[in-house]
């Protein structure tokens, strides 16, 4: 018999996990689910469908959350069982499936005690992103191709569903800018930490000179807010222009002039829109970001708050949050939290979850700090 024993290990996670089912309040969440369901099995549900798109959602939301919560809950007991299993056959691989059921039980009770951190006002909320290209030039429009492929393949692992609004062309690589939707609770808290200015160094691949090559691309992410349709906008604060949608190259899309560009003339926001199927689709959803843009600097100004929601990024040297190098070292690192990456493959690929976390830690603590001057 070994005398293997975790139980250090365990205690400290059955302590974490206890702080995060208090948080998440699973009574109330089961009270909830309850009402939901009720609501779900309304004969006339479906009589109003964005009504039943509204509770559908939320139902199969709380019902992800409980589950989740509950299989980590199963998992720490069924733990315990394994390492006095473990300890009574002797065994070297069952000591060795202990201690990497104790690895991914800290990696998943850690991103959950980070989604405990989410409380911002809009943090729970479903995202649009929006990503830029800035200066760099054919680096920089490949750049931010990079990057949407990045956040799309990260919202794919995640398993959230996403709708790609507008994407822009570059006349030569990549993408001038691209919106898209991530429909999934919190979605805004988590890529929201995402904002900002992104900088890559390489040794271009459109150069002949073999030389290095810095460019820089923005992200920005707002909320999607149902709030948005109680910012009313004059119709001579709003110019609008109808265009054909374009794909790489320059190469036509679609048929008709569906694509839709709204500039709001006092603020100079301007929101492009050719995915949908119709003109009447692409105006609604441009006019559903324009409010939301409006309505989140309303209450940055009013509230005097800084950049925390969509701020104003300017894709250059002055608002990097991080760099990519690509050339010699290979490096991600995050410029505000110390978080680096030496797999920059993975990180494009996806993997954004060591990012995000400290970026979410990060900003509780200065959030914190902030409440205690």
């Amino acid at each position: 018999m070994l005398d293997y024993d975790p139980s250090a290990e365990i205690q400290a996670l059955r302590t974490t996990f206890a702080n995060i089912r208090e948080v998440v309040d699973v009574d109330s969440l089961r009270t909830e689910i309850a009402r939901l369901e009720e609501e779900a099995a309304a004969p006339g549900l479906w009589d109003d469908a964005a009504n039943a798109q509204k509770v559908t959602s939320a139902l199969s939301h709380a019902q992800a959350s409980l589950t989740r919560v509950e299989g980590v809950e199963r998992r720490l007991d069924d733990l315990e069982v394994l390492v006095e299993l473990a300890n009574e056959m002797g065994d070297e691989d069952s000591v060795a499936e202990a201690q990497k059921e104790i690895a991914d039980l800290e990696k998943v009770i850690g991103d959950l005690e980070v989604k405990t951190l989410l409380d911002g006002e809009y943090d729970d909320r479903s995202a649009v992103v929006t990503i830029r290209s800035g200066a760099g030039g054919d680096d920089a429009t490949d750049f931010a191709e990079m990057l949407m492929r990045m956040y799309l393949r990260w919202a794919e692992r995640n398993k959230y569903p996403v709708k790609v609004l507008d994407t822009s062309y570059a006349e030569g690589a990549g993408i001038k800018s691209t919106t898209f939707e991530v429909d999934a609770p919190y979605a805004y808290g988590i890529l929201s930490v995402e904002a900002g200015t992104h900088r890559l160094a390489r040794i271009s691949p459109f150069g002949s000179a073999d030389k290095r090559q810095t460019s820089f691309a923005a992200v920005e992410v707002i909320p999607v807010m149902e709030e948005a349709v109680e910012v009313e906008i004059p119709e001579n604060d709003l110019r609008v222009d109808v265009f054909r949608s374009s794909g790489p190259g320059g190469q036509s899309v679609n048929t008709t002039d569906s694509a839709v560009r709204l500039t709001h003339l006092p603020t100079g926001i301007v929101v492009s829109m050719q995915n949908e199927k119709s003109q009447i689709q692409n105006r609604a959803a441009a006019m559903r970001v324009l409010q939301t843009r409006l309505l989140l600097l309303q209450k940055e100004e009013e509230a005097a708050k800084k950049k925390e929601l969509a701020g104003t990024i300017t894709a250059s040297w002055g608002d990097q949050m991080r760099s990519y190098f690509l050339y010699g070292q290979q490096l991600v690192k995050d410029l505000r939290t110390g978080h680096e990456s030496g797999n920059p493959a993975t990180v494009f690929d996806g993997d954004l979850e060591g990012f995000i976390n400290a970026g979410i830690r990060w900003r509780k603590r200065k959030t914190d700090d902030s409440d205690h001057r």
